[in-house]
């Protein structure tokens, strides 16, 4: 794990003046070999200690640990792209990380806030309900119809929506187990948090949230947090970002359900063939 993908990790849980650390050193990785702690404390008007610490918290040592694994970080992404023969790697200062190499720190970044155990109990969760109801709009609801869709071809039960009040109407048959999964970048609509209020009066089991790795009030009454971390200044690539860590995510989870029950690898299987069977007539 590199010191960029740790901090781009623990970025949200940092308070103020890490924060301003962390940007700083984000957004200015490639200079960094340049400052020492004290130039880098007086350009963001902070004490050197303070910088000291942020390192420390992050595990290093002190500030050349850290300003060591940075710059190494930064020689092998503006490596990669050369070596793979990414021609506009030298023509794109912007994205001198590439765009690869930027999906693959939000993705281990991702992973590293959602451990194993945290996997384990949703999937069982998920395994084990009744019906599950997989809710996202907006940007949200393409992940999740591509969830439902494969918890469907697992055999589970899952009723999808992208309106609030078609899902609203469907959570009326909620039974004790049911799971209730809800999809939402940033946690924060109105809608959501009145579905979820039905859900558990109606009786439901377990609610499921993925939102990104911030405080928001979804997360905040959720039984299991799936958390998604993917941050970029640009607003063209912040998307991007996010979707390939979120879809990474869902992989995660979905092997799980997989390899947690041949029943369903056998139900996949027959959905499978009866696929293929309708595009062959």
């Amino acid at each position: 794990m590199t010191a960029l993908v740790r901090i781009r990790a623990e970025r949200d849980r940092m308070s103020a003046i890490e924060r301003r650390i962390a940007d700083f050193i984000l957004e200015n990785a490639q200079l960094l070999r340049d400052y020492s702690s004290q130039q880098l404390a007086n350009a963001l008007g902070i004490s050197q200690s303070s910088v000291v610490k942020f390192c420390q918290k992050l595990g290093f040592k002190g500030y050349p640990d850290l300003k060591l694994s940075i710059s190494e970080a930064v020689v092998r992404a503006d490596s990669g792209p050369a070596a793979s023969g990414d021609a506009h790697a030298a023509e794109a200062p912007a994205l001198r990380y590439g765009l690869w190499a930027r999906k693959s720190e939000a993705e281990e970044a991702t992973r590293l806030i959602n451990p194993a155990d945290t996997l384990d109990a949703v999937s069982r969760a998920i395994g084990q309900a009744g019906t599950r109801y997989a809710f996202g709009t907006g940007d949200d609801a393409l992940p999740a119809r591509g969830f439902a869709q494969q918890l469907g071809l697992l055999g589970l039960r899952t009723v999808h929506e992208a309106d609030p009040a078609h899902m609203a109407a469907h959570l009326g048959a909620t039974r004790p187990g049911d799971v209730l999964l809800l999809f939402s970048e940033h946690g924060s609509q109105p809608a959501l948090a009145q579905l979820q209020r039905q859900f558990r009066a109606q009786g439901g089991g377990p609610i499921v949230t993925v939102t990104r790795h911030s405080a928001n009030p979804l997360r905040a009454h959720a039984d299991h947090a799936l958390l998604v971390s993917a941050h970029d200044d640009r607003a063209y690539v912040a998307p991007l970002l996010y979707r390939a860590a979120l879809q990474h995510l869902l992989d995660r989870l979905y092997i799980r359900l997989c390899e947690a029950d041949d029943a369903c690898r056998e139900r996949l299987q027959d959905a499978l063939e009866r696929i293929a069977a309708l595009h062959a007539t």
